[in-house]
């Protein structure tokens, strides 16, 4: 089944969700283009406010607004037609500008198809947690909260994977500066030696 098979799917579903802010499918640019500034748009920048589901031609992945973000994990895992019980694996990935991104890779072992699915946010947005609907997701997505900063709702355990629970800041985070010392030893700026 392709992506935007699985996307029809998906759209004759009723998901509901509180509106919450720093979404990047609620971000809107039709005020700057009404005052005639040159906007440049990412995909999920051109979808209207009440679009929750989008198609990405370009990489073949279904954008996924936070709100719904459990609700659409759900039905992606209990849908007869769709039965992604398999959930391979979650990537974060920072945006710039203070917004970050999540894409979650999704496999149906019975039916032999595979999702990716993206959510981008502002980076203060906690998206809601798939942990109660892929066990896998409860280390993903503190490996992601850990390297990324991407804070999750309802996790049943969000602290700290890789790194010390007092080490500062998140070190895949464009805007990340590395410590000179962690507890009163230097960390090496040369990483030469170890390539």
């Amino acid at each position: 089944m392709q992506p935007d098979d699985i996307l029809k799917i998906l759209q004759q579903i009723e998901f509901s969700a509180p509106e919450v802010k720093g979404s990047t499918l609620e971000g809107s640019t039709e005020e700057a283009v009404a005052e005639g500034d040159i906007v440049e748009e990412s995909v999920s920048d051109k979808v209207e406010e009440s679009d929750r589901l989008l198609f990405d031609e370009d990489s073949q992945s279904i954008m996924v607004n936070h709100s719904i973000w459990l609700d659409v994990a759900k039905e992606l895992k209990g849908n007869k037609d769709l039965n992604f019980d398999y959930l391979m694996c979650i990537t974060s990935y920072d945006l710039g500008s203070d917004r970050l991104g999540l894409a979650y890779n999704l496999y149906s072992n019975d039916l032999k198809h595979s999702l990716e699915v993206k959510i981008e946010f502002e980076s203060s947005v906690e998206v809601p947690s798939v942990a109660s609907v892929w066990r896998t997701a409860d280390w993903h997505e503190r490996e992601a909260y850990d390297m990324m900063g991407t804070l999750f709702s309802g996790h049943p355990d969000m602290r700290r994977i890789l790194l010390a629970s007092d080490w500062e800041g998140h070190p895949l985070r464009k805007d990340y500066k590395e410590p000179d010392y962690y507890r009163g030893v230097p960390v090496p700026k040369d990483k030469t030696a170890w390539e």
